[in-house]
C-alpha cells in the first residue's frame, strides 16, 4: 500500500502532519490523485460490465418465466386436445410430461441464475460504494490540493522574507549604506575640524595685527619725542 493510500485510512489532523514531513507533498498530492482517478476509471469499467450482466441476467428470467408460463400452458393445451379426443391420451400423456418436464427444468436453471444475481447485486453494490467513495476522496483531495499548494506559497515567501532577514549582516546593499553613513560622518567630522582650524587661524592672525599695531604706534610715539612733537590724535 502506497502513502498517499495510508493517508486515505487515517484522520484529517495526522493528513498534515504527514504531508509536512514529505520532501515534495504538492507532486506526491498530484500523483496520489492521478493514482485515484485511475483507480476511478478501473472501477466504472468493472461497474459497468457487472451492471451489463445484471441486466442481462434480469431480462433472461424474465425470459425464462414467460416460458415456464408457456410450457404450462402447452401441457394444458395437449391434455384438452386428449379429452376433445383431437390427440390419444397417451400420446397427449407423453407431450403434457416433455413440456412439464422442460418447464421443471427452466425452473431450476432460472432459480439458480436468480440465486447468482442477487449475489451478483451486492457486488456490485459494493462496486457503487467503491465509486462514490473514490469520487468523494478524489474531490477532497484536489481541495487539499489547493489548499497545500496556498500553503507552499505562503511557506515560500517566508522562508525567503526570513533568509533576507537572516542574512541582512551580509547584504552589499546594507554594508554599502552602513558605509556611506559612516563616511557621512568622518565628513562631517572633518569639515567641523576644518572650521574650527581656520577659526583659530583668523584669531591668531587678528592678534597678531593688533600686536603689530600696538608696536608701530609705541614706534612712532617714541619718534615724536625724539622730534619734540606733541602727542596729537590727529596727526
Amino acid at each position: 500500500m502506497n502513502i498517499f493510500k495510508r493517508l486515505l485510512k487515517i484522520g484529517q489532523s495526522e493528513i498534515h502532519a504527514l504531508v509536512d514531513k514529505m520532501e515534495d507533498p504538492i507532486s506526491m498530492t498530484e500523483q496520489g490523485i492521478r493514482d485515484l482517478k485511475e483507480e476511478l476509471a478501473t472501477t466504472t469499467e468493472r461497474y459497468a460490465k457487472a451492471k451489463a450482466f445484471q441486466i442481462r441476467s434480469d431480462n433472461k428470467i424474465a425470459e425464462n418465466k414467460e416460458k415456464i408460463k408457456q410450457l404450462e400452458d402447452k401441457a394444458m393445451r395437449i391434455l384438452l386436445k386428449a379429452n376433445t379426443g383431437e390427440i390419444t391420451t397417451e400420446a397427449a400423456n407423453k407431450l403434457a410430461k416433455e413440456a412439464l418436464l422442460q418447464k421443471k427444468d427452466l425452473i431450476e436453471h432460472t432459480l439458480t441464475l436468480q440465486t447468482q444475481v442477487e449475489g451478483h447485486k451486492l457486488t456490485l453494490n459494493e462496486v457503487a460504494q467503491n465509486l462514490e467513495i473514490l469520487q468523494l476522496n478524489i474531490s477532497k483531495w484536489e481541495k487539499e490540493l489547493t489548499t497545500l499548494r496556498a500553503k507552499q506559497k505562503v511557506s515560500t515567501a517566508s522562508e525567503l522574507a526570513n533568509k533576507q532577514i537572516a542574512n541582512m549582516e551580509n547584504n552589499s546593499t546594507i554594508d554599502m549604506l552602513e558605509r556611506l553613513k559612516a563616511k557621512v560622518a568622518t565628513d562631517a567630522s572633518l569639515a567641523d575640524a576644518y572650521g574650527e582650524i581656520a577659526a583659530q587661524n583668523a584669531a591668531d592672525k587678528f592678534n597678531q595685527l593688533d600686536e603689530v599695531n600696538k608696536a608701530v604706534s609705541e614706534e612712532l610715539n617714541e619718534l615724536k619725542k625724539q622730534l619734540g612733537l606733541k602727542n596729537r590724535t590727529d596727526m
